[in-house]
């Protein structure tokens, strides 16, 4: 048997959690919360780890 494991890197894996949570949270679409959630990322990204 062979199987296949896609390989998703943990900045997707991220995306999709922030997506999910905005999803079940609110009435948004799937691809407004997948783009919400990218700049929510990209924002928590921007603040240096000593202040996070």
């Amino acid at each position: 048997m062979s199987s296949t494991t896609k390989y998703v890197s943990g900045y997707d894996r991220r995306v999709n959690l922030v997506k999910d949570i905005l999803a079940t949270n609110s009435k948004l679409g799937d691809k407004t919360s997948t783009d919400l959630a990218r700049r929510v990322l990209g924002a928590l990204d921007g603040i240096p780890e000593k202040v996070r």
